[in-house]
């Protein structure tokens, strides 16, 4: 089973960024925060290419896989990342359905999988 859902998008680095945003949106999801993962870490001295972690949430979602596991909190809120890696743009989300190695008491039946198709259709339509 597959971490991660990766695409190399044309888009530029920041359209890919909007692009993203506005597909969350469209889901009925909301977008959280977004975290300048090159600014943060110039700010330290350190030099990176282009990269932002999207966080964005279902209250309905999480609050369902809360109530599974409560330690299902240290995977929230969903993210995905978009990021410039030897001059192409990616964008990069963790797939929910290896959510149940993690967590194997909790019964959270088709949910992962329902999500995980979710993710893949914000990345797939972003790109």
């Amino acid at each position: 089973m597959e971490f991660d859902y990766t695409i190399i998008t044309i888009k530029s680095f920041n359209e890919a960024v909007q692009s993203v945003q506005n597909e969350i949106v469209k889901t009925g999801m909301r977008v959280l925060y977004i975290h300048d993962v090159q600014k943060t870490l110039g700010e330290k001295g350190f030099e990176r290419e282009p990269f932002k972690i999207i966080e964005f949430c279902s209250a309905k979602f999480a609050n369902e896989f809360l109530n599974k596991d409560i330690k299902i909190g240290l995977c929230l809120p969903c993210k995905i990342n978009v990021y410039v890696k030897d001059g192409q743009t990616f964008i990069s989300g963790m797939r929910p359905t290896i959510l149940p190695q993690f967590f194997p008491q909790a019964d959270f039946g088709e949910r992962p999988k329902e999500i995980d198709q979710i993710i893949q259709n914000i990345i797939n339509n972003s790109k």
